[in-house]
């Protein structure tokens, strides 16, 4: 498998912490490099206009080589009327990887190799898959069944299996990975990384509600809801936060169209409602991400370790 020079040789785990809306902001992200995985925010988190200057400036000032690099999350979708304004700050500050979701943009990757960036695209099935490398994409996130925010349906070992059978590149798995067996169950089937979010809510760092942060910890796989209700975009979610919104989680309104322009703007859906993956009965405790991260690393060495006994 081909990977990039910036990723290679400055990870401590091959782990991508993916970005979440409201939840990931620089605080995580920085905490996340320090400890040796990549850290990521969606730039709809910086508002209003101008803190995304802010974040970046802060994100380039306080990082070095000795970290860790940093991702932005670009929403290409129609409906993200920030698109250009923020691809033109991750031109600026020269971001060393950029994450797309919602639509693969030829002019977004040519933007990011010019200043010698990378764009890993995240996708839910093989055929957006092969658009996206189609359009220039660097590297690809698959994202598979139970993982948190907008998530696939299909299996992690299907969608991993048919992507390689053309796919050489860097490419990630996401979908309920919570541990360091996870991490490393997820190289063994073909993945260069993993990509773990929900886990890192229930972290210091995290921009989160400290009830969100606890539910995370109380909560498991039979907690999760899957529905398009609350973006038009199908994600999962925990049920105790719809009950708590005053929603019965079995009879949901009909979604509404995909808007992300209103959703960032009014943040209710992701205030109120809290996404989540199937992966989060792994997760004990509230604790600071680089605890969590040591952890990890020690799970997935004893995982490697035990497989290679057996």
């Amino acid at each position: 498998m081909s990977l990039p020079t910036l990723l290679q040789g400055r990870l401590s785990l091959p782990l991508i912490g993916s970005p979440m809306f409201i939840i990931s902001q620089p605080e995580l992200v920085i905490a996340q490099c320090r400890a040796g995985i990549v850290g990521a925010f969606p730039s709809l988190n910086a508002r209003p206009s101008g803190v995304l200057e802010q974040w970046l400036r802060r994100l380039t000032d306080t990082l070095t080589d000795a970290d860790a690099p940093f991702a932005v999350n670009l929403i290409v979708h129609k409906t993200n009327g920030r698109l250009e304004e923020d691809l033109a700050l991750c031109v600026q500050y020269r971001v060393p990887i950029v994450i797309t979701s919602l639509g693969a943009r030829q002019d977004v990757n040519d933007a990011v190799h010019g200043y010698g960036g990378i764009v890993l695209h995240d996708v839910i099935n093989d055929v957006f898959a092969r658009k996206a490398i189609e359009k220039g994409a660097d590297g690809l996130i698959a994202v598979a069944a139970g993982a948190g925010g907008h998530a696939g349906t299909l299996s992690p070992m299907a969608l991993v299996e048919e992507i390689r059978a053309w796919f050489d590149g860097p490419l990630a798995l996401s979908g309920a990975i919570a541990t360091g067996r996870s991490i490393a169950a997820a190289r063994m089937m073909g993945a260069d990384f993993a990509y773990m979010g929900s886990p890192f809510i229930a972290t210091e760092e995290a921009n989160a509600d400290p009830g969100y942060k606890q539910m995370i910890v109380d909560s498991g796989a039979g907690d999760i809801v899957y529905s398009d209700a609350f973006t038009g975009v199908l994600g999962n979610y925990l049920r105790p936060s719809i009950v708590a919104a005053g929603m019965d989680p079995n009879k949901l309104p009909k979604a509404a169209d995909m808007d992300f322009a209103s959703v960032a703007n009014d943040r209710k859906a992701w205030r109120d409602v809290w996404g989540a993956g199937q992966g989060i009965g792994a997760i004990h405790k509230i604790q600071p991400a680089a605890a969590f991260i040591a952890q990890l690393q020690a799970e997935y060495r004893a995982a490697i370790a035990a497989f290679g006994q057996a």
